[in-house]
């Protein structure tokens, strides 16, 4: 019998349709990359997914590999991961076209009717070794983040930060840090570098909240009565009741990677239509459009689906569907192509964890949080951009009414909790990349870190 109640709904069953037909399509095609199964024309060459995001985060990043063989390393779906100096150089030989990126970062090439260029070996030699970035640095050009979406400028000072390092680049000195530390280290990687798209408020918010929060002496205080009233609205509008989705295992089951798969699309389907129920019972919900709403929980779902299972759900996730996960046995050819996304991913995930199990968020903190991340003006294609950040505003200022109220002796406790939503954006925009036949994997490893180190009573920080 295996894994009860393991049987795709018929919304992920459509999904899984719709990626069937699109790679059933492109089957007689391969990528003149790595070999893999081709899925159109991407800046100029015929090529797969995991190849065409490569090479626009390597281009965008202005990244500059290293090759520790004899630069003639094996190109392979398999192979492709091991050596990022060789994949961006056939990339460049193969005629992928770096001008054909969209300046402004989002999807979709520009010039499209340029096909594949041929450029000399000096001008490879001179992208390959960061000479070319270098001297396009002296030029004016746009600012890159880190997921590759261009922001040209940092929100505050209109200064462009092109040449600063990326979030990504910044993480691993960020893990080091000492808990004191954690949220000047935050705040600096995030209004020093260009933010991700959709998100340029959060720093201009922390700034006006950096400057509240000194003026307010660190005792307890009554809540003033609207914040009290938007909160219990905000959370009344919640769906707090444990996940529906059966996550029962026999005991020697071992489960396959497409059991695995199956399970975890009727969790994000539940969460889903969960979102979508929240939508329509929001406080606020007769203040915009249908069209908006649609909009902005088409660009934030992701975001929201992540919130939620670090916070309100963290216990079935991080209980009951690890418990899954462990009975989940990777193969050696899994462990060996798991890729550079997928790394970043976990350790990203693995430390927001940490760091959110640490705060303990409560739930009217996640509340004002999710309804904060779901307002978002600076999201593409909205009509009412200048009652959203009304209601941004709003809700940010409840919640940190909240949370001085409620914590009084944690003053650096707001920040804290705000910082996380620019990390889940972050996370969200990479978790794209990953292919999807490594997502079982990288839950198993991600929810198996996070329960042991809460088993151990680990410090989040260390």
């Amino acid at each position: 019998m295996g894994l009860i109640g393991l049987r795709a709904s018929p919304h992920s069953e459509t999904l899984l349709s719709i990626e069937s037909n699109i790679y059933d399509q492109a089957e007689q095609r391969t990528c003149l990359i790595c070999g893999d199964r081709a899925t159109g024309l991407h800046y100029g060459i015929i090529s797969c997914e995991g190849c065409k995001g490569f090479f626009k985060r390597s281009i965008c990043n202005k990244r500059v590999y290293r090759c520790n063989r004899d630069r003639n390393c094996e190109m392979s779906r398999k192979q492709r991961n091991r050596c990022q100096y060789c994949r961006l150089l056939k990339c460049l030989q193969m005629g992928m076209n770096r001008k054909a990126i969209r300046e402004d970062g989002m999807p979709g090439g520009r010039n499209k009717s340029i096909g594949p260029v041929q450029i000399s070996d000096e001008e490879i030699e001179r992208i390959m070794s960061g000479q070319e970035f270098k001297e396009e640095a002296s030029l004016p050009d746009h600012s890159w983040s880190n997921n590759g979406d261009s922001d040209h400028s940092s929100p505050g000072n209109g200064v462009s930060e092109g040449n600063q390092p990326s979030p990504a680049s910044t993480l691993s000195s960020t893990r080091s840090m000492e808990m004191n530390g954690y949220v000047a280290a935050l705040r600096d990687q995030y209004m020093g570098t260009p933010v991700a798209q959709h998100y340029q408020f959060l720093p201009q918010l922390f700034s006006y909240a950096a400057a509240q929060s000194a003026l307010l002496p660190a005792q307890a205080r009554g809540l003033y009565p609207q914040s009290q009233t938007l909160i219990a609205q905000l959370v009344a509008a919640e769906d707090l009741a444990p996940l529906s989705t059966p996550m029962l295992i026999e005991d020697g089951y071992r489960v396959t990677q497409v059991e695995l798969f199956a399970l975890l699309c009727r969790l994000a389907d539940e969460l889903l239509f969960r979102q979508i129920s929240w939508v329509k019972k929001l406080p606020f919900f007769g203040e915009l459009s249908i069209e908006d709403y649609t909009c902005l929980l088409s660009a934030t779902w992701q975001e929201l689906l992540l919130l939620a299972c670090l916070t309100i759900y963290s216990a079935q996730v991080f209980g009951e569907l690890a418990d899954v996960t462990a009975k989940y046995k990777p193969s050696d050819d899994e462990l060996q192509g798991f890729s550079e996304d997928g790394m970043e991913v976990m350790e990203r995930l693995i430390y927001l964890f940490r760091k959110i199990h640490q705060l303990k968020i409560s739930n009217e903190e996640y509340a004002c949080m999710k309804a904060i991340n779901f307002l978002n003006q600076d999201i593409r294609g909205l009509s009412n951009v200048s009652h959203l950040e009304q209601l941004n505003k709003r809700y940010w200022y409840v919640c940190q009414d909240y949370t001085e109220y409620k914590y009084p002796h944690q003053p650096k406790r707001f920040p804290e909790v705000m910082m996380c939503l620019p990390e889940i954006r972050c996370i969200a925009g990479k978790l794209v990349n990953v292919p999807l036949e490594q997502l079982p994997l990288l839950f198993k490893a991600v929810l198996h870190s996070c329960k042991s180190s809460v088993s151990a009573g680990a410090d989040p920080d260390n």
